[in-house]
């Protein structure tokens, strides 16, 4: 269950903290995968909801579905891509530490990557205020 990860990924990220003693840019890492399973898990809440209302509906359609359809797609992609984004930066970071001379180059693209993927995530978060009227403080 999604429960069940997250609590294995936050003994996981617990462990390291006490067993390794880790420097600063691990510390981020790890703080940023705690708070990254936070918003999993209300993810995960909300499709519950999502699928609930679709389960009431039972198959009947509306004049706006399409374009709820096309919202599905773009979340899905967007959660997708920065869940990868993540990954990927760590896969770089590990492989630049083995070229020495581009070491540099690969991990300041790496960085420009990771902020527009920030940039991303606050776009999505106006997006949802701009319907909701509910902005994500800090």
């Amino acid at each position: 269950s999604m429960d069940q990860m997250e609590r294995d990924i936050e003994n996981r990220c617990l462990r390291l903290l006490l067993q390794q003693q880790p420097v600063a840019r691990d510390l981020r890492q790890i703080s940023a995968a705690l708070k990254m399973i936070t918003d999993m898990e209300r993810i995960g809440d909300q499709a519950e909801d999502i699928a609930e209302i679709v389960t009431f509906l039972k198959g009947r359609t509306a004049e706006h579905d399409d374009i709820l359809c096309q919202m599905a797609r773009a979340t899905i992609s967007m959660v997708t891509e920065s869940v990868d984004a993540f990954v990927k930066h760590d896969t770089i970071k590990a492989e630049a530490v083995l070229a020495a001379d581009d070491t540099l180059d690969l991990l300041m693209i790496a960085k420009y990557f990771e902020r527009i993927g920030d940039h991303a995530t606050n776009i999505a978060e106006w997006v949802i205020f701009s319907i909701t009227g509910r902005h994500k403080e800090g």
